[in-house]
């Protein structure tokens, strides 16, 4: 036993800091002031008699005892957490915090009307959304259930279909860069034009990929423009501006199609893709907040026949 036992609440931080990599950072999502998280860290250590976190100017790491001990702590505030959760059963509605890691499009799209309902319905739960096109470990990073494709998910995690069931990706260009470059008929003209490509954070450059009559074609053409993401909006304004084509899901470009700020190419190759999951793992207690969204989505929002 140390002289002082570290208290719930001070670990519970710890782990927060840790986690999040930056006391700001924990302290926003915690609601929390970012220097009591810095004071109770402090103590903690002082406790304990060794340092956990590493911190800089410019960020926030566990050192090898911290990183030890978030391994150790993690299950364990998972089982505190479905402790007190298992409460929310005797309310009337459940409350509490539903953390989400979603893609762009989901977050800019479908996703909007689901939480719209879902919050009115259930005034008590607060929603978090991780915005992120990289897979992560959902319940590494402290989140409750993401939003992914097929080919995406783990083998052990539980999906349930949420979104259109059928997405399919766009290219397209402004009317006047047509005009002087010369509407492409097969995607190997791609390789003529100036092209306006995203990438995920880990730096890899996902292809263009086409299908017609059986036949696949992936493509990997060059322009002058590469965005993360998050600022595919970039992408589309300067394919309006005329500096190249755009690759992007159907549902984000149409209404610039539709007011003939764009003009979409090789609709014939156009590759329609099933629609992504809510998933979760199976493997521990189902926060109340969670099982209150799976069974919101699938009552009300099936996509059944998109």
């Amino acid at each position: 036993m140390y002289p002082s036992s570290p208290s719930m609440a001070d670990l519970a931080t710890f782990a927060q800091v840790a986690q999040h990599q930056g006391f700001r950072q924990a302290a926003r999502l915690s609601g929390q002031s970012a220097s009591a998280m810095s004071e109770a860290v402090r103590r903690l250590e002082q406790q304990l008699g060794m340092r956990l976190l590493e911190r800089t100017t410019r960020s926030v790491t566990p050192t090898q005892a911290g990183a030890l001990l978030l391994t150790r702590l993690r299950p364990a505030l998972g089982e505190v957490a479905s402790a007190l959760d298992v409460l929310n059963d005797l309310r009337g509605s459940p409350r509490g915090s539903l953390r989400l890691n979603v893609p762009v499009n989901a977050a800019r799209f479908f996703l909007q009307p689901m939480l719209d309902q879902f919050l009115r319905t259930y005034p008590h739960i607060v929603v978090e959304l991780v915005v992120d096109n990289n897979f992560v470990d959902i319940v590494a990073s402290g989140c409750d259930a993401g939003i992914r494709y097929g080919e995406r998910l783990e083998q052990d995690m539980i999906a349930v279909p949420i979104g259109p069931r059928t997405q399919r990706f766009t290219v397209a260009g402004a009317p006047a860069y047509l005009a002087q470059r010369g509407v492409p008929s097969h995607p190997r003209e791609l390789l003529q034009h100036a092209c306006l490509r995203g990438k995920f954070l880990s730096g890899a450059i996902p292809p263009w990929e086409f299908e017609r009559d059986g036949e696949r074609i992936d493509m990997d053409p060059a322009g002058p423009l590469i965005v993360t993401p998050t600022a595919m909006d970039v992408a589309v304004g300067m394919a309006i501006a005329g500096h190249g084509l755009v690759y992007l899901f159907e549902e984000w470009l149409q209404p610039y199609i539709d007011a003939g700020q764009l003009q979409p190419v090789l609709q014939d190759w156009v590759l329609p893709f099933p629609g992504p999951y809510l998933y979760y793992s199976g493997r521990r207690h189902l926060p109340a907040p969670l099982r209150a969204f799976i069974d919101f989505v699938q009552a009300n929002f099936s996509y059944a026949g998109l």
